[in-house]
């Protein structure tokens, strides 16, 4: 029984994404969100599962398996724009499709469960930039943060001009963007992951989704918790975390709490098991 119990959290990750899926399926009358949802939630109890397990790529295997099917099949394929302007374009339009569904569940209300997991296992673009090998930051945390809100508010000022100025081909304007918007985070990713020796700077400087992310993740049910009974303050969960988060702190007030992933480099590498 107690072997079983450890496998609770895959089982209920996979239930949650079932119940998503049948959902929208049944009530938008479509059975690509069954086939989306319950391929996402598959994915995701196959990388808990992989993980408490003890295979050390378990996370990356998610990453792969979730952002390439976003990025190939629905983004270039399906010409879906999952950026933060297609969230815009069909938010503006009223349409609950695509984007807004995507961000519904994964970006607004899905941290309310499991914080900034979206950003540790399945956005395409830190998929990418976990290739690179900083992978645990060499230089200390800048204070330029800022710079995400100002990334946001462009996002939302070019939808909004284009619907202002009543320009024709959206969808078309809307697919050339998710490419040069891709193209564009890859560049900027690259670059400041190698001028601050930190694959996730972009994450946590530049990235516009985390205006989303940040709020709904403070009160995040899924989160790493410190046994203090365990823990010998030796520091190694703080060098690890490609985020600079305090796992040590319980309290949701812990330093960058917020920018918790969930990759659990800090369980793995805890020598104590107090994570």
């Amino acid at each position: 029984m107690k072997r079983l119990k450890k496998y609770l959290t895959p089982v209920i990750m996979l239930i949650v994404f079932e119940a998503i899926a049948v959902t929208l399926w049944l009530t938008k009358n479509n059975i690509f969100y069954l086939f989306n949802f319950s391929y996402i939630g598959i994915s995701l109890a196959l990388g808990t599962f992989l993980f408490i397990r003890k295979y050390s790529h378990a996370r990356r295997v998610v990453q792969l398996l979730v952002g390439l099917y976003m990025l190939i099949y629905l983004g270039l394929i399906c010409r879906e724009n999952m950026q933060i302007e297609g969230f815009w374009y069909y938010l503006f339009t009223g349409v609950f499709e695509a984007a807004t569904i995507h961000y519904a569940v994964a970006k607004i209300f899905g941290p309310l469960l499991f914080g900034r997991g979206w950003c540790g296992y399945a956005c395409w673009t830190a998929m990418v930039l976990d290739f690179l090998p900083y992978k645990t930051p060499e230089k200390p945390r800048k204070k330029i943060g800022w710079i995400r809100y100002i990334t946001f508010a462009a996002s939302l000022v070019f939808v909004s001009a284009l619907f202002l100025a009543g320009v024709g081909g959206l969808e078309r304007i809307m697919f050339l963007a998710f490419i040069i918007g891709n193209a564009a985070y890859y560049g900027v990713g690259i670059i400041l992951a190698f001028a601050l020796k930190d694959n996730r700077a972009f994450c946590k400087y530049i990235c516009p989704v985390t205006v989303f992310l940040k709020p709904m993740s403070y009160f995040a049910m899924i989160r790493v918790k410190c046994d203090k009974d365990k823990c010998i303050s030796c520091g190694k969960c703080r060098k690890v975390c490609p985020m600079d988060v305090d796992v040590t702190d319980n309290s949701r007030k812990r330093e960058n709490g917020t920018e918790c992933i969930l990759c659990m480099e800090c369980v793995r590498n805890c020598p104590r098991k107090a994570l």
